[in-house]
């Protein structure tokens, strides 16, 4: 039960502030129709600065209707919540050793009695990061109805937000930046992002969509059932007995297909959440499958079960997701227990993950505890069947159905610019520096980047030695000196060729999309571009250094003298005045 915007009957002036819902005449005059009152941020709304406080206008029937955005109404019914039962009892961890994992999917009455709970009880909308401003904090949202969701429901899951984020500081670097504390969602800054070929565990991104299960990795094991001829259980010892299981080594980009979500956002908002990208590396699925017998009957898909708990529309559920028995057979999806030659972080799905080469980041299950072979679809589970889709660009909010969108599997080409900055200020001799990634999923990988200086006009290629090794699963990193003349404001933009002579297309609203996922347009960034190299140029930073005046920020206007007046008024002495001169003579316009 959620509150939802009303309409009052009323003829007055549009809505002054958030109380307010009003019509209008059709008729009436734009004078006719200014507030007599003005909000404090009446100036941001207006400017689209604040665009999530505007009341949508109506404007199908007779009259013009402003609705006002909904309101947030706590409402909780305890006793329907009391029948449930005891929570600590109903809700208890489901394996020793196994701390805030609950078994979702292999009872039914389990989940009805958490969604009875959900239902039971209204909880604050998700904030506005898209229409409204972006909150200039580490981590940026807090997360607090997931936590809330989690203190709902109770039982093993009561403390996993305070656990997860203890996990957070412990594993992870002390620059992350954290876009959302819980479920946790993070990412290294741009500086530390192509530092390296391969990304250290502790700046790795991640993408939690749910709490962090801390398991024994003793009391470890994952069933494997289904439609395979012989149903078996695997402990971690079972998996690393290379006897039985050949091991394999890979490197790997996992990216999300929110990566760069951001510039869908900044253009044209939508459905969705935020983050970006990095790479992977140990135990062949296709062998653990063969040892159950191989598949049976119509078993042409793999579903994976995570143990985190997640929650769509008042449901409480397991993370599972699903691929085809193709991409296993092709020996691109690993069970992996190491990264980058160390443990398997807790953050990252330890003790064991799938890692599935070069889909996007969500079908790499974490904290597995058990996969099960399916018939010929994927799996209906909502993250599979209602998230992770690509619709048209016609449908959004209003219209939006499953089967309107791709799921997504493999990720597209993509490449970004790590340095400089958007809206950075460059000083340079006649290049600009760049460097950044280049990635392309589905066995496919970068053969060529360019970048230009022009908006996407002219095109540099960056040389094959300042590219990182090329590997078939894994992005490269590059850097150029790009010729720039130009000063002032410009448009830097990247793009990258893959083996298949794919690229990017120019301009996000190519790729946009309701749900904001995989945004694979060349990355545009505006730069202000001084050239060190014009004479003029470098007088002026040394008149700012001897000073001793900071040149940033740009728009700080400079408080002396920008040209002698003697050089100015011997200027205009020696050039035509300002004006043309008048070709007539006042006795030419006389009878």
């Amino acid at each position: 039960m959620h509150s939802q915007g009303k309409l009052a009957d009323s003829t007055s002036a549009p809505p002054t502030n958030d109380k307010e819902s009003i019509e209008l005449p059709m008729g009436r005059t734009q004078s006719e129709q200014e507030a007599t009152k003005n909000r404090p941020d009446q100036w941001k709304i207006a400017q689209g600065f604040h665009a999530a406080a505007l009341p949508i206008l109506d404007q199908t029937g007779d009259q013009i209707r402003y609705v006002k955005p909904g309101e947030y109404e706590p409402w909780k019914d305890e006793e329907a919540i009391e029948a449930v039962g005891d929570r600590d009892e109903l809700f208890q961890e489901e394996r020793e050793g196994w701390d805030g994992y609950v078994e979702w999917e292999a009872y039914p009455e389990k989940k009805e009695k958490a969604h009875k709970i959900l239902e039971s009880q209204t909880f604050p909308p998700p904030p506005e990061f898209q229409l409204g401003p972006i909150p200039d904090t580490n981590p940026v949202l807090e997360g607090v109805r997931w936590k809330q969701w989690h203190e709902a429901v109770g039982g093993a899951l009561t403390d996993v937000p305070k656990k997860s984020w203890d996990i957070v500081k412990k594993e992870k670097h002390d620059q992350m930046l954290h876009l959302l504390e819980f479920p946790y969602n993070g990412e290294a800054p741009k500086r530390l992002v192509t530092a390296k070929d391969i990304m250290p565990n502790s700046l790795h991104f991640v993408r939690n969509h749910g709490g962090i299960p801390i398991i024994d990795k003793t009391k470890y094991y994952f069933n494997m059932d289904g439609l395979v001829k012989n149903p078996t259980r695997f402990t971690l010892s079972d998996l690393q007995d290379e006897s039985k299981f050949a091991r394999m080594e890979q490197i790997v980009t996992i990216q999300c297909s929110g990566t760069r979500r951001i510039e869908q956002i900044t253009q044209y908002p939508g459905e969705g959440d935020e983050m970006i990208n990095a790479p992977w590396a140990e135990g062949n699925l296709k062998k653990v499958i063969k040892a159950c017998g191989g598949l049976v009957g119509e078993g042409n898909h793999l579903e994976f079960y995570g143990a985190d708990t997640y929650f769509k529309k008042n449901n409480a559920m397991n993370y599972v997701v699903s691929v085809p028995w193709s991409k296993v057979q092709a020996n691109e999806v690993m069970l992996a227990w190491e990264m980058n030659g160390e443990p398997l972080p807790h953050i990252h799905g330890h003790p064991l993950r799938v890692v599935v080469m070069g889909y996007i980041g969500a079908r790499s299950c974490k904290w597995l505890y058990r996969i099960k072979a399916i018939g010929p679809h994927p799996s209906p589970a909502p993250v599979q069947s209602q998230e992770y889709l690509y619709f048209n660009q016609q449908i959004g909010k209003h219209n939006q159905q499953m089967t309107d969108g791709i799921q997504i599997q493999e990720m597209p080409v993509s490449s970004a610019l790590m340095m400089p900055w958007q809206k950075q200020v460059v000083i340079h001799n006649g290049s600009i520096h760049c460097k950044g990634w280049a990635y392309s999923g589905g066995g496919r990988w970068p053969e060529r980047v360019e970048v230009s200086a022009d908006g996407g006009f002219s095109w540099y290629a960056c040389d094959v030695d300042a590219l990182s090794p090329k590997r078939k699963f894994a992005w490269r990193i590059w850097e150029i000196d790009l010729p720039c003349q130009v000063e002032g404001w410009i448009e830097i933009v990247c793009r990258c060729w893959d083996n298949s002579l794919n690229t990017q297309p120019l301009n996000v609203r190519a790729a946009w999309n309701w749900g904001l996922h995989v945004t694979s347009s060349a990355h545009r960034i505006s730069i202000y571009s001084v050239n060190n190299t014009r004479e003029r140029t470098r007088k002026r930073l040394e008149d700012f250094a001897k000073r001793g005046v900071s040149f940033a920020p740009i728009t700080v206007p400079t408080e002396w003298a920008i040209q002698d007046f003697d050089e100015y008024e011997g200027w205009v002495a020696g050039h035509d005045p300002r004006d043309a001169e008048n070709v007539y003579k006042p006795e030419d316009l006389e009878d």
